[in-house]
């Protein structure tokens, strides 16, 4: 009988998992062996890190799009019929259209959302760039903006952790170029006692902040925001005056993922070596909406999918897995519209991140142009 492989969401970690089983089970799709389904909640493959861009005006909307039956392997069977409900006892995924889909193996690859709405206030006062509608209305803002106080207030848990980094250093950049630096105080935000969550960064973040005279306040977890009065109120009683909102949005799983009831928050138990579902064999979790305390970045997703890959077509032709996932991350860092540096680390290796450096900027400008590649599993 057909081995049936069923993906739910279609994002970088789904799409790169499912043409790399194409790849490696080209054989066995051929003779009908097996089968490979993706379940998506959009057509559009949307380059997410581009976003960053988007209020500088340093990448073009259309340049974050391309169709996603185009970003497939053609022996990908995609379907636009987003999950309602995943039961993975019953090996079956329930979607909107009212079918339902059993599977053999299962990978669950929903991603993650923003919540700002959690936060009162924070929708109707605040400026992000984690969907498109927030970036153009960030870019908006930027463009009106003419000196003052800007809070970039960072909030848990959120994706791409070094992007508040470099939202914050690309801000002071774009101003300076502006000639608004000497007229803007940019204060940063972060919720535990540190600048970031990996102590090797914050440190570096703490004298790269010192070179540009931005500020900081850790152990601030946003409590409200007052848009008419302009300030935001931390739940350990501190209140800051804004003249932009700058925020990095509280973050969930998919809705599919609570509604199945597979993980509180939307966040799936997941084996940070195996990256199956605890409690299952059969079903694999990747990308954003695992529970592991690593990076929810799209490198992360890429290795991730890299080790799915190999272990789940391990798996169909072999009857074991291949290798464990060793944790591997690694991101840029934009330290301004035109250095960089980057982060790497795994489960034994801690970041350690170096001086910034034009080379290193272009080094992910390049990466963004060649995102489509990656997205197709060939990087």
């Amino acid at each position: 009988m057909s081995k049936r492989i069923l993906i739910v969401g279609g994002g970088l970690a789904g799409t790169i998992t499912a043409n790399g089983l194409c790849r490696q089970l080209g054989g066995a799709l051929g003779k009908g062996e097996v089968s490979i389904t993706m379940l998506g909640n959009t057509d559009q493959h949307m380059y997410q890190p581009g976003l960053l861009y988007i209020p500088f005006g340093a990448m073009r909307e259309t340049e974050l799009f391309r169709d996603q039956r185009k970003v497939l392997d053609r022996r990908v069977n995609f379907l636009l019929d987003p999950a309602t409900n995943i039961d993975v006892d019953g090996n079956k995924v329930e979607c909107q259209s009212g079918k339902s889909i059993s599977y053999d193996y299962l990978v669950i690859a929903t991603g993650s959302r923003i919540v700002p709405e959690e936060i009162p206030g924070m929708a109707e006062g605040a400026h992000w760039f984690y969907d498109l509608d927030g970036a153009r209305k960030m870019r908006n803002a930027l463009a009106e903006f003419d000196g003052g106080k800007i809070v970039v207030n960072v909030n848990a848990p959120h994706k791409c952790p070094v992007a508040p980094l470099e939202i914050s250093f690309m801000l002071h950049h774009h101003l300076a170029k502006r000639g608004l630096a000497d007229k803007t105080e940019i204060t940063y935000t972060y919720p535990i006692g540190r600048l970031h969550a990996l102590e090797p960064v914050a440190h570096w973040t703490s004298a790269e902040f010192d070179k540009f005279g931005i500020k900081s306040e850790t152990f601030f977890n946003a409590k409200s925001v007052d848009p008419a009065a302009k300030t935001i109120e931390s739940e350990e009683g501190s209140t800051l005056p804004y003249d932009l909102l700058v925020t990095i949005p509280p973050h969930r799983g998919a809705e599919v993922i609570e509604a199945s009831d597979l993980g509180a928050g939307g966040w799936v138990p997941t084996d940070r070596y195996s990256l199956n579902r605890e409690g299952s064999t059969n079903v694999f979790v990747v990308g954003d909406t695992t529970n592991i305390p690593i990076s929810k970045a799209g490198s992360t997703a890429h290795y991730e999918a890299d080790t799915l890959v190999d272990n789940l077509a391990s798996l169909v032709l072999e009857g074991r897995t291949a290798r464990p996932y060793d944790g591997k991350v690694f991101c840029f860092v934009e330290t301004g519209m035109d250095t960089g540096t980057y982060v790497w680390f795994n489960y034994e290796t801690p970041p350690n991140p170096g001086p910034p450096s034009k080379m290193i900027h272009w080094s992910k400008l390049a990466y963004n142009r060649l995102y489509w590649l990656s997205a197709r599993g060939l990087l």
